[in-house]
């Protein structure tokens, strides 16, 4: 779920058009994307999409289609993938066990009552994604000629430390940790431009990227890395979920400007208790654990790779298959074929 900065990154978020993002390297996180095509991806009663032999098939759906989207765009991507996830996730990781369960009770409710709105939005809330899904979604990437990066842990904290090596433009996902593991830009709504419909409600939206600067938002707000990383601990990341009882982001804000040091701030709050030392919180996103075991190269579609891949094993529709992959060899040849290297980093 992420630690929430909504009100902070506000001021400062660039909404842009997808073809505003042309020319730039983005590391996708891999696991925020294929959970948001595992969600959104369904049929009418709520069901993911399933293959002939019954295996789940709407994030290879997500990432096979969008994917040829943003190559359309001009956009270079590359996916990053979670390692072993921190030892202070773990309370976060099985109360989101207990959501799903949870929420695959109350889908099954809805479904006997007749009600397939209230189901899908229950059903989008039991995705699991499990590790074949997940070696079946590199496959495909590597048959795509799109390069992915295993990260030692969490896929934002590598994406991250790749932005400020200089490799990628900016990350991308969902969440706004991004921005406490050091991304110098996180691109919201990469993976899921369109018309969307908001649940419950007969009205469509149109959802565009959203981009935001680091140090726009620092600057803006008078603050370092090191005092953003303390306004998401005092409201609740994935390693202290809840925060400290009765502070929200405008309290933590004016306490860390006024205090500045976490230690202050803890004292004046109380010595609220934490699962966990709240400098060790810190050093989560400060001091993440990234590598530099990787190589960015794109390569053109392997036609029948592809073809085999999702038709024969996965029974996607040959013909829409084949529309598609017309679709990203033009990509890749107008793309990758008339930009030189340093222009993706201008």
């Amino acid at each position: 779920m992420g630690v929430n900065l909504r009100e902070l990154v506000a001021p400062i978020k660039m909404t842009v058009e997808l073809s505003e993002l042309a020319g730039r390297v983005i590391a996708i996180d891999a696991y925020n994307a294929l959970y948001q095509f595992l969600a959104i991806i369904r049929q009418r009663d709520g069901t993911p999409l399933i293959d002939a032999y019954g295996r789940i098939t709407s994030h290879l759906n997500g990432l096979f289609y969008r994917t040829i989207n943003l190559l359309e765009a001009g956009v270079k991507p590359v996916y990053v993938f979670d390692g072993k996830p921190p030892e202070l996730k773990a309370a976060e990781l099985e109360a989101r066990m207990r959501q799903k369960e949870i929420a695959r009770v109350k889908y099954e409710e809805a479904l006997a009552r007749g009600d397939l709105e209230e189901a899908r939005i229950y059903a989008q809330q039991t995705s699991m994604l499990t590790k074949p899904m997940v070696e079946d979604a590199k496959k495909l990437l590597d048959y795509m000629g799109i390069p992915w990066v295993q990260a030692p842990s969490e896929g934002e904290a590598q994406a991250a430390y790749m932005t400020r090596k200089g490799d990628v433009w900016a990350s991308a996902s969902q969440d706004y940790d991004s921005l406490l593991f050091g991304t110098t830009r996180l691109v919201r709504n990469l993976t899921i431009t369109g018309r969307r419909k908001l649940p419950r409600k007969n009205v469509y939206v149109e959802v565009k990227p959203e981009v935001i600067e680091l140090e726009s938002l620092l600057k803006h707000h008078g603050l370092t890395r090191e005092q953003l990383v303390y306004i998401a601990i005092l409201v609740g990341t994935d390693y202290n979920p809840g925060g400290v009882k009765g502070v929200g982001i405008k309290r933590a804000l004016r306490l860390v400007k006024e205090l500045k040091e976490l230690d202050a701030i803890l004292r004046a709050l109380g010595s609220p208790k934490f699962p966990a030392d709240p400098h060790k919180i810190a050093e989560v996103f400060l001091k993440p654990e990234v590598t530099d075991d990787y190589t960015l190269e794109w390569r053109e579609p392997d036609r029948d790779k592809i073809i085999e891949f999702l038709c024969e094993e996965h029974s996607f529709s040959p013909k829409r298959v084949e529309n598609a992959l017309e679709r990203a060899e033009k990509a890749y040849k107008k793309t990758f074929g008339q930009v030189s290297l340093d222009a993706w980093f201008s």
